[in-house]
C-alpha cells in the first residue's frame, strides 16, 4: 500500500467498494483470508440487527462466526465451516447460532472465497439469511417442558422480521414513499428549515399570479401571443380573406382565450408599489382597468369575423385586423417571467432567434406592401417597370397583364413565391449577405432598405454579442480546468515529481474536479448571510446528521453551529488519510465510499458510510 505499511487508506478494490454499496439488500461478513483464523474486517448493518452485536464487538472475531456457538450447536457442522475455510472452498449450511441475548436462531450460512487479479484469495465472503421460521420448534433451557405449539409459538414471535420481508408492502408505505421530485432535489423534510413563507389568504374567486395555473395559462398566453404575431402581419399585407372555415374557427378560438384572460386578470393578484400582494377583488379591477384592460379588450375582439364577409370594405378589414398586434404589447407582461430562465445560455439563444425571425417576418410583409403599393399606378393604371415585384414577375416566368376586358392588371407571382422572396430578400439584408438578384430600385423602396440596414446591423450585433458571450460562458469552467491541469503538468515536470506521485496527483484532481465541477462552495457560501450559510451546510451534510447516532438528539441550533464548521474532503482511491502514529486533530465521517485500515500489509478493517 502507498505511504507506508500501517494507516487508513481508500480502497482500490471495484469489487469491495460494489459489496459495501449494496449492504443495506443483505446480511454478511468479510474476513480476511491470509491472517490466522480468517478475523472479521466488515460487518455491514443487516448482521448486526440479526445477531444483535454492535460492529465493534464483531471486529477481529473469526469470520466462522464461533463466538456465536453455543450447546446445541451442531458439533459436525461447525467442523465442515471450518474445513471450507481452511480449503478456501465455496459451501453453503443451515447451522444453529446464538444471538448476544443467547437466543439460538437458525441461519442459512453462504461461505464465498474472493480473489484478486493475481487468483489468490485474499477475503471471505459469508451471508446469512435467518431460517428460524421453517425449522423445527427450538428447544432449550426456557422452553424446557413446553409444548411443541408453545415453543413454535414463540418461534413465529422471535421471527417477526421475517415475517415482515415475505409480507408485501401495504398501502401506507406505498404512500409514504418520497417522490421523484424530491429525490431529484434531495431535499429531506426530516433537515430542511423549519421556516417557510406563508401563502397568502385569498377569497375563492381570486386566483393567485404566482401558482401553477396561472404560469401554465401565461405560457398558453404567449405562444398565442406568438401566433397573431405571426399571422397578423400575413393578414394585413397579403389582404387575405379568411374564408377557409378551418382557419376562421382557429382565430376564433385564440380570440375566445384571449377574452377569457381578460376575464382571469380580474381576478388575478398582483404586487403591489410595496412589495405586497394584493388579493383585495376591487383593488385588482381597479388595476387592471387602468392598465391592460384597453389594450386586451381591442386585441381580442373578432375581427377575422368581420374579414369574412365580403361587404365589407378592404381598408375598414384591414385596420381591423392591425388592431389586433396591439396585442404584441402582452410581451412585456410575460417576459418578466422569463427573467428567471435568462441566465441560462440556451434559453437566451433562442429567444434571440425568436426575435430576428419575428422581426424579419414584420420586415417581409412591409416589404411586399411597399412592392403591392407601387407595381400599378392607380392613377394612369399603368405599371411600375422598376419595381422589384415587376422584376421578379419577369425572372420567374409569371409576368403581369392588362385585361382590357376588366380594366384590370392581372397574373404576377403567387403569393406563397411572393412572401418567400419578400422573407429572402429581408433575411439577407439583416444579416448583411445582400446576393442582389433581388435589389430596391425605387426612391421609396431604397429608404425602406436603408432603415432595414440599420435595424439589420443592431440586431446583427446583439445576437452575436450574445451569442459570443454565452459560448465563453458554457465553456469558462472547461478552460478553467485545462489551465490548472496545465499549471500542474508544469509544475511536476520542473520540480522533477517522481512519476507515481505525479499519478497519484493527477488523478487526485482529475477525480477531484469530477465531484465538484469546479465549483468553490466556499466562495458560494461566503455570498449568502449567516442565518442562510447556516441552512446551506445542514442541508450539505444531512447524510451525515440523518444517520450517524451521534446526532440524533441533537436540537436544530446544535446542527446548525456543527454544519458550519463542517468541511468536506474528497479522497482518490489508493490515498493514504492517516499514517500510524500521527496525531488525529479532526473528527472524521466517512459519507460515500469506504476505507480500509492497513496494518503490516494486510486489511484488518473496513470503514464504510453506514451508520455504525
Amino acid at each position: 500500500m502507498p505511504g507506508g505499511k500501517r494507516g487508513l487508506v481508500a480502497p482500490q478494490n471495484t469489487f469491495l467498494e460494489n459489496i459495501v454499496r449494496r449492504s443495506s439488500e443483505s446480511s454478511f461478513l468479510l474476513g480476511n483470508a491470509q491472517i490466522v483464523d480468517w478475523p472479521v474486517v466488515y460487518s455491514n448493518d443487516g448482521f448486526c440487527k440479526l445477531s444483535g452485536y454492535h460492529r465493534a464487538d464483531v471486529m477481529q472475531k473469526s469470520s466462522t462466526c464461533s463466538f456465536m456457538y453455543g450447546e446445541l450447536t451442531d458439533k459436525k457442522t461447525i467442523e465442515k465451516v471450518r474445513q471450507t475455510f481452511d480449503n478456501y472452498e465455496s459451501n453453503c449450511f443451515e447451522v444453529l447460532l446464538y444471538k448476544k441475548n443467547r437466543t439460538p436462531v437458525w441461519f442459512y450460512m453462504q461461505i464465498a472465497p474472493i480473489r484478486n487479479e493475481h487468483e489468490k484469495v485474499v477475503l471471505f465472503l459469508c451471508t446469512f439469511k435467518d431460517i428460524t421460521l421453517f425449522k423445527q420448534p427450538i428447544e432449550d433451557d426456557s422452553t424446557k417442558g413446553w409444548t411443541k405449539f408453545a415453543r413454535l409459538t414463540r418461534a413465529l414471535t422471535n421471527s417477526r422480521s421475517v415475517l415482515q420481508q415475505l409480507t408485501p408492502m401495504n398501502k401506507t408505505e406505498v404512500v409514504h414513499k418520497h417522490s421523484r421530485l424530491a429525490e431529484v432535489l434531495q431535499l429531506g423534510s426530516d433537515i430542511l428549515p423549519q421556516y417557510k413563507q406563508e401563502a397568502p389568504k385569498t377569497p375563492p374567486h381570486i386566483i393567485l399570479h404566482y401558482c401553477a395555473f396561472k404560469t401554465t395559462w401565461d405560457w398558453v398566453i404567449l405562444i398565442l401571443t406568438f401566433y397573431t404575431a405571426i399571422m397578423v402581419p400575413y393578414n394585413v399585407s397579403f389582404k387575405t380573406k379568411q374564408n377557409n372555415i378551418a382557419w376562421l374557427v382557429l382565430d376564433s378560438v385564440v380570440d375566445v382565450i384571449f377574452l377569457v384572460d381578460i376575464v382571469l386578470n380580474f381576478h388575478t393578484t398582483f404586487v403591489g408599489p410595496g412589495g405586497e400582494v394584493i388579493s383585495d377583488p376591487k383593488l385588482i379591477r381597479m388595476n387592471y382597468l387602468k392598465t391592460w384592460f384597453v389594450i386586451d379588450l381591442l386585441s381580442c375582439l373578432p375581427y377575422d369575423i368581420i374579414n369574412a364577409f365580403e361587404n365589407v370594405d378592404e381598408g375598414i378589414s384591414s385596420l381591423f385586423s392591425s388592431l389586433k398586434v396591439v396585442r404584441l404589447l402582452r410581451l412585456g407582461r410575460v417576459a418578466r417571467k422569463l427573467d428567471h430562465y435568462l441566465e441560462y445560455g440556451a434559453a437566451v439563444l433562442v429567444l434571440l432567434v425568436c426575435v430576428f425571425g419575428l422581426v424579419a417576418h414584420w420586415l417581409a410583409c412591409i416589404w411586399y406592401s411597399i412592392g403591392d403599393y407601387e407595381v400599378i399606378d392607380e392613377v394612369t393604371n399603368t405599371i411600375q417597370i422598376d419595381s422589384w415585384l415587376y422584376q421578379l414577375a419577369l425572372s420567374i416566368g409569371t409576368p403581369y397583364r392588362y385585361n382590357t376586358s376588366a380594366g384590370i392588371w392581372e397574373g404576377g407571382p403567387s403569393k406563397d413565391s411572393l412572401y418567400v422572396s419578400s422573407l429572402y430578400f429581408t433575411m439577407t439584408s439583416l444579416t448583411t449577405i445582400g446576393f442582389g438578384n433581388i435589389a430596391p430600385t425605387t426612391d421609396v423602396e431604397k429608404m425602406f432598405s436603408v432603415a432595414m440596414m440599420m435595424v439589420g446591423s443592431l440586431l446583427y450585433a446583439t445576437i452575436f454579442g450574445n451569442v459570443t458571450t454565452i459560448f465563453q460562458q458554457m465553456y469558462a469552467n472547461t478552460n478553467r480546468y485545462h489551465e490548472m491541469l496545465n499549471n500542474v503538468r508544469d509544475f511536476l515536470k520542473l520540480y522533477q515529481v517522481p512519476k507515481g506521485l505525479s499519478e497519484r496527483v493527477m488523478d487526485y484532481i482529475v477525480s477531484t474536479w469530477s465531484m465538484s465541477k469546479g465549483i468553490d462552495t466556499e466562495k458560494v457560501l461566503s455570498i449568502c448571510p449567516k442565518d442562510m450559510r447556516a441552512d446551506i451546510c445542514v442541508h450539505l451534510n444531512r447524510k451525515v446528521f440523518n444517520e450517524h447516532p451521534a446526532f440524533r438528539l441533537a436540537s436544530d441550533g446544535c446542527l446548525r453551529a456543527l454544519a458550519v464548521e463542517f468541511q468536506t474532503i474528497h479522497c482518490a482511491p489508493g490515498d493514504l488519510i492517516y499514517h500510524a502514529g500521527e496525531s488525529v486533530d479532526a473528527l472524521c465521517f466517512v459519507v460515500s465510499g469506504s476505507l480500509e485500515v492497513i496494518q503490516d500489509d494486510e486489511v484488518v478493517a473496513i470503514l464504510d458510510h453506514f451508520p455504525q
